[in-house]
């Protein structure tokens, strides 16, 4: 081998020791997905509305994914988001969901007070693998969530 050769390779062999130290690193950042539902006891009450959803992390307080969509009429789940990776292991998480109902009233779009919308909070704790929470339709049993959604 001229020196030439060895130069050229010395940087290569640096470069993938480099991103093997690495790889670990990247794969410890990831969480577990999050997949969230909810059953066909909506479909009555609210089927056609807009549905938004946000995922909590409760130690800090901050939002870490949120999705939106439509409630089915007929179909079971009647919704459905996926949040990839959004659980760290041993974290603490709340999803918090509105559905944009206007009983009686309030804004198109907005998320209205828990008698015009209707307002919930679920509590999940991570694990180590893949969750799927399927929710029931808990009208009793609302919670203050529009200031996540602000």
């Amino acid at each position: 081998m001229t020196t030439s050769t060895l130069t050229g390779k010395a940087p290569l062999r640096c470069m993938l020791f480099s991103l093997l130290l690495a790889a670990p690193l990247v794969m410890a950042n990831d969480g577990q997905d999050l997949t969230f539902e909810g059953d066909g006891t909506f479909n009555g009450p609210h089927g056609g509305q807009e549905v938004h959803a946000a995922v909590v992390d409760v130690d800090s307080g901050d939002v870490v994914a949120t999705e939106s969509g439509t409630v089915s009429a007929d179909e079971a789940p009647a919704f459905s988001f996926d949040f990839p990776g959004v659980l760290k292991e041993g974290g603490s998480y709340e999803v918090h969901y509105w559905i944009d109902s206007n009983f009686g009233g309030g804004r198109e779009g907005a998320c209205d007070p828990k008698g015009t919308d209707h307002q919930w909070s679920v509590s999940l704790e991570a694990t180590s693998e893949a969750l799927t929470h399927e929710d029931t339709h808990r009208p009793a049993e609302q919670a203050d969530v529009c200031a996540t959604f602000e």
